[in-house]
């Protein structure tokens, strides 16, 4: 067993012996044999939160057309644009989801999206140093056009032909324009040709549309019905053993109805 002096056993309690004395250690000598270890804090950078301010070019919007907006963000600190993200969103199926992204630089930036229905939009912006900014929700109604239309009207060609049949596989030329009309104005028209004629606005030959309604007349009373296409051209289920076509308008004696706007 290892033997003790005095002085070990008086520097293990925090003594010294001196000239024979035991006096105690002093705090400076006692600190030396005590680890500090400094903890180090950093203050996070304060974010800034930005002005964002939309515009929409529109609140009702024809199927198929373009719906722009315009977003402009400042830095509330120097007034000038802040730099960063700006999406556009759309509400769909529960969730917000993304229609369109653009990059601020220097001036506000446009976004645009063409919606199939009618939703909410808002703007929203991300950018380093500034927290997120989101603006307040716009409702966009988007209503029936002639180009919502002749896109359904596209979509069943090379339908065979089948009298008294409206759809969706088999139509004749009453069924075939009463089924398009129903899905994409939600407008219920009578399954006979002569009987169509009567429904929507009256437009001339020269004033028609693509999407509006052409209905050919003998004398006055109307046996084929179609949708006009452009350049001279309709959508419409000829006659037994024919397809749902784009077919050249063959006679002059027909009316024009005007369903969508």
């Amino acid at each position: 067993m290892p033997a003790f002096g005095p002085g070990t056993v008086a520097l293990s309690l925090g003594l010294c012996l001196c000239a024979g004395q035991l006096v105690a250690a002093s705090p400076a000598m006692a600190a030396s044999t005590t680890t500090v270890t400094p903890v180090a804090a950093s203050a996070a950078a304060v974010k800034v939160t930005p002005t964002l301010a939309s515009t929409t070019s529109t609140r009702s919007l024809k199927w198929g057309s373009t719906l722009k907006v315009t977003a402009k963000v400042i830095d509330p600190a120097t007034g000038k644009i802040a730099k960063g993200t700006v999406r556009l969103q759309g509400w769909s199926n529960g969730a917000w989801r993304n229609l369109d992204t653009g990059t601020v630089k220097t001036s506000a930036v446009t976004l645009t999206a063409k919606p199939k229905s009618t939703l909410w939009v808002r703007t929203i912006f991300s950018g380093s140093g500034y927290n997120q900014k989101v603006t307040t929700k716009v409702k966009v109604k988007v209503v029936a056009s002639g180009a919502k239309v002749l896109a359904e009207a596209k979509k069943h060609k090379g339908a065979l032909y089948k009298f008294g049949a409206s759809g969706p596989s088999r139509f004749d030329c009453s069924g075939y324009t009463k089924y398009v009309y129903k899905k994409t104005t939600g407008k219920s028209l009578p399954h006979k040709a002569n009987s169509q004629q009567k429904y929507g606005k009256s437009v001339s030959k020269s004033n028609k549309k693509v999407g509006d309604l052409i209905v050919f007349r003998n004398g006055s009373y109307g046996y084929h019905a179609g949708i006009y296409a452009g350049n001279g051209y309709m959508y419409d289920s000829p006659h037994s053993g024919a397809r749902v076509g784009k077919h050249k308008i063959w006679s002059k004696n027909y009316v024009v109805r005007r369903l969508v706007a």
